[in-house]
């Protein structure tokens, strides 16, 4: 059974490329406020964008405080990879954050991806195969150790001897998110483990061809696909006209720079009419977590429209 059925959802995805807490703060209260369902932050340490000399908070430990700060919205680390720390640490992370929330946390893990950090801190980045394999062993020890008395594995990578983990989380079952999107391997991991899938969307036939892809891998382990919750990350600059919201959007980007992985996030510079239009056939396709990008600089106004005037629109489509 899909973890929250087929509620919709819509979240700010907000990173953490700031140098104050509080800056964090007003990103989470403020989402809370407009009736978001989500709020995450990443775990990065130092993310490519914003350059080797830019601000990054440690994920873990500013999602703790953000969490106890809040009080609706679900919290999530999105997503935590298998290069920065063995999977019982992140189960345990994983489990006293929930207690801190009373309940809300949703925890994704990923096989780790482009950072500095590797460079500059001197950690290990082993190529893909081996993060993936990593990833595979990180999702069974982490459910094993939330859910058992006692946890005893032997993998290739990890090994865990009468491994206790107390106190549990307070969910029953908190939701493992897996992001990736590679057709081999990364959705294989999503079949076996994942409660929901997140990525990228591309463009609709991108986005239905990766959901084949899932679905025969779910066919292959035994799993409905239905049970695996969709979930996208995306980008959009909102604003009355779509001219007006194009200016904006083309500030925004000089400032972020010409990387042309960090230009395709983006699905729209438009009107909210403009931007349900863009996002109903991902709806559709059957996505149910909409997770809206808004690293700092927080583009406010976008934020703000998404949720007063994109997100009635989708709930409505979503009933039809």
């Amino acid at each position: 059974m899909q973890v929250h059925g087929n509620s919709v959802r819509f979240g700010i995805h907000s990173g953490q490329q700031v140098s104050t807490f509080d800056e964090s703060l007003r990103i989470w209260t403020t989402a809370e406020e407009l009736g978001y369902d989500w709020v995450s932050v990443f775990d990065h340490y130092r993310p490519p964008l914003g350059g080797p000399k830019g601000p990054c908070l440690d994920g873990p430990t500013l999602l703790g405080a953000l969490a106890a700060r809040t009080s609706r919205v679900r919290c999530a680390l999105l997503v935590s990879p298998v290069t920065w720390r063995n999977p019982a640490v992140t189960a345990t992370i994983a489990a006293t954050i929930d207690q801190i929330s009373h309940g809300r946390l949703e925890l994704g893990v990923g096989a780790g991806g482009s950072d500095m950090a590797y460079a500059e801190y001197g950690i290990a980045f082993p190529p893909a195969p081996t993060r993936l394999e990593m990833l595979d062993e990180s999702c069974q020890i982490i459910r094993r150790l939330w859910s058992d008395e006692s946890t005893t594995f032997v993998g290739r990578h990890y090994q865990l001897t009468d491994a206790h983990l107390e106190p549990k989380p307070i969910q029953r079952h908190l939701p493992l998110v897996v992001g990736g999107e590679g057709e081999r391997r990364s959705l294989r991991i999503v079949a076996r483990y994942a409660d929901i899938w997140n990525a990228l969307p591309g463009t609709p036939d991108h986005y239905r061809h990766k959901l084949d892809v899932l679905a025969r891998h779910c066919d292959e382990v035994g799993r409905d696909p239905a049970d695996v919750r969709k979930s996208i990350t995306f980008r959009v600059v909102l604003d009355d006209t779509g001219p007006r919201a194009v200016r904006r959007a083309e500030s925004q980007l000089d400032r972020l720079g010409a990387d042309p992985e960090l230009r395709s996030e983006y699905l729209c510079f438009g009107t909210p009419e403009e931007c349900f239009a863009t996002l109903r056939p991902y709806l559709r396709l059957g996505v149910r977590d909409f997770l809206l990008g808004a690293r700092p600089p927080v583009d406010w106004r976008t934020v703000e429209m998404f949720a007063e005037r994109v997100v009635p629109l989708l709930r409505a489509e979503a009933t039809n």
